[in-house]
């Protein structure tokens, strides 16, 4: 069953981009803006990575800090967080323990194919773990997605 508004998010979050284990205690008595994404270095990806990387410190002034999530190992998030100089975590869900939990591990499909992978969705998390918003794929701009979260603060 996903993660819905009101719910307290796991725990263990995973292991991040230098072999860590990334956890919800971690950020107690932060925001966070935990951002689901499909895959690294492709387009739109890339683009609402660079936006979050774009309004960083502006997160980091109001509270907030930014952890990417994917099913893409830690060389593929190590690689993408240097080409990109992200400046925050990004988590290496290849069990699909976490993408599995917040209901965001969906049947997709691309010229008629049919195949599973993450549906692009960003929790706001409050300094207690729990869930405040959603932004469900159909309403990201990959593009301005920092703008749109911090116009929504």
């Amino acid at each position: 069953m996903a993660l819905k508004i009101g719910d307290k998010i796991p725990e263990i979050l995973g292991i991040n981009q230098d072999n860590e284990v990334i956890k919800a205690s971690d950020y107690r008595g932060k925001k966070l803006v935990l951002y689901f994404y499909p895959k690294d270095n492709t387009s739109g990806c890339t683009a609402e990575a660079c936006s979050l990387r774009d309004n960083y410190s502006e997160f980091c002034k109001q509270g907030y800090e930014v952890v990417g999530v994917s099913v893409d190992d830690v060389k593929s998030h190590k690689k993408f967080i240097e080409k990109q100089q992200l400046p925050f975590n990004l988590i290496a869900d290849t069990d699909k323990t976490l993408v599995e939990q917040f209901g965001v591990w969906t049947e997709k499909s691309m010229y008629g194919k049919k195949y599973m992978g993450t549906l692009r969705t960003t929790f706001i998390i409050d300094e207690q773990g729990i869930i405040t918003r959603i932004y469900q794929q159909r309403d990201i701009k990959t593009a301005s997605h920092g703008e749109q979260i911090m116009n929504n603060f």
